[in-house]
């Protein structure tokens, strides 16, 4: 989605995803676009910076014909409840029914299209239709929201208008290009398109023609769309023939403080400390960098993620997409229904997360604010927190650990 950048924007169910659009490096103040006030007035500084971008009069006519604040939009940004979720939980629902049988066989009935994709990209089938499912139900849920109006609402909007405002600019140059008309510009509402749902300055810079036909159309065009992500895929640093994901059984006595999504080992070590493959063998090599995640801490699923994992984080941050993304992907290679673990898990829910959170800032290991999601840096904290404790330092935020800090005030 990075497009997918980071889940303080995260990822809401429009098509059925909206994108998460704000780990990438905040502008510095003295270099964000101006955003808010009069939104007339605000949208004549979109007209001449797409001017001095060489956008033309009339493509700057249509493209913002009609544009206007949507309020649905902001509703959308400011209550996303995906935070709350466990893996299991998300994955459950996301990775089950016909995104699961009809994966397969979409790659099946356009065999030729993924294997031209895989030959020019090298990135496999299954990673491309899991996006492709995961993203629109291959291609059926595009989304409802005017990308015009989404984009400027939320360029408009002082919350991330460094982001925003040259997706905005990038839209008008879609329109430029003539590879798709204002009307046809409906998405999820945080401004993505078409069937594997791009940013527009992605779609701009990765957009491939796969029909020929002379546009870039990733909305009603399977070839292009299927194409473009694996073009996206590539240039994010996929490396052909290596794998991404795999779900593993952990022994009890293993260096919890280890597993860590920016801790990678060879996969040798990881063996002799007693991780094995749920299924198969392990598909690294000795040599090869692997880190240990447990996106539900020590008692829940457990995978070895290869350095192609690293591309999932890029398309989007968010660490629960990211980890249903890489598994559907897996399920299309023959992997089983991921396991529940060795023992229940108890999630907090989201006051007992802000409570924790309050504790952890007041222990000296978070910064930021609370709020009750779990994202990297809570998990970070927890972890150090544990180690502090001489708790099982999964980077879990259990509620062992919530009982284990005194109250912040």
């Amino acid at each position: 989605m990075s497009r997918r950048l980071a889940f303080a924007l995260a990822f809401g169910l429009a098509a059925p995803f909206a994108p998460s659009v704000s780990a990438q490096p905040a502008a510095p103040a003295e270099a964000a676009p101006p955003c808010g006030g009069d939104f007339a007035v605000w949208l004549d500084g979109v007209r001449a910076e797409a001017r001095a971008a060489g956008v033309s009069e009339a493509a700057i006519a249509r493209g913002l014909e009609g544009v206007a604040i949507d309020p649905k939009v902001l509703s959308h940004d400011r209550g996303q409840q995906v935070f709350q979720q466990t893996f299991l939980q998300f994955a459950g629902r996301m990775v089950a029914g016909a995104r699961v049988t009809r994966g397969p066989k979409l790659i099946e009935l356009n065999r030729a299209l993924f294997t031209r994709m895989e030959a020019e990209y090298g990135v496999p089938a299954s990673v491309v239709a899991a996006f492709w499912g995961l993203e629109t139900d291959f291609g059926a849920n595009l989304g409802k929201f005017d990308t015009r109006s989404a984009l400027a609402t939320l360029a408009h909007d002082c919350r991330r208008p460094a982001f925003f405002r040259p997706q905005l600019i990038a839209v008008l140059k879609v329109v430029e290009r003539g590879d798709l008309a204002p009307a046809d510009m409906r998405g999820a509402w945080a401004g993505e398109l078409g069937q594997t749902q791009m940013m527009p300055a992605d779609y701009i810079r990765f957009g491939v023609d796969g029909d020929g036909d002379g546009r870039v159309d990733l909305m009603k065009s399977t070839p292009d769309a299927i194409l473009s992500a694996g073009r996206y895929v590539s240039e994010m640093g996929w490396r052909r023939g290596e794998p991404w994901l795999q779900e593993v059984t952990v022994p009890a006595s293993l260096p919890w403080e280890q597993a860590d999504i920016d801790l990678k080992h060879p996969v040798s070590q990881w063996t002799a400390w007693g991780v094995t493959p749920r299924q198969g063998a392990l598909q690294g090599k000795p040599e090869a960098g692997a880190a240990l995640l447990l996106p539900m801490g020590r008692n829940g699923p457990a995978f070895l993620a290869y350095d192609n994992f690293d591309v999932y984080r890029k398309w989007n941050q968010s660490f629960i997409y990211a980890m249903t993304a890489a598994y559907l992907a897996t399920r299309y290679e023959g992997a089983p229904q991921v396991a529940a673990g060795a023992a229940p898990v108890r999630p907090l829910d989201t006051a007992e997360l802000t409570d924790l959170q309050h504790r952890l800032r007041k222990a000296g290991v978070l910064d930021g604010e609370a709020d009750g999601r779990l994202g990297f840096a809570t998990r970070k904290a927890a972890r150090a927190a544990q180690l502090k404790l001489g708790l099982p330092a999964d980077g879990y935020p259990s509620l062992e650990l919530l009982q284990a800090l005194p109250p912040a005030e």
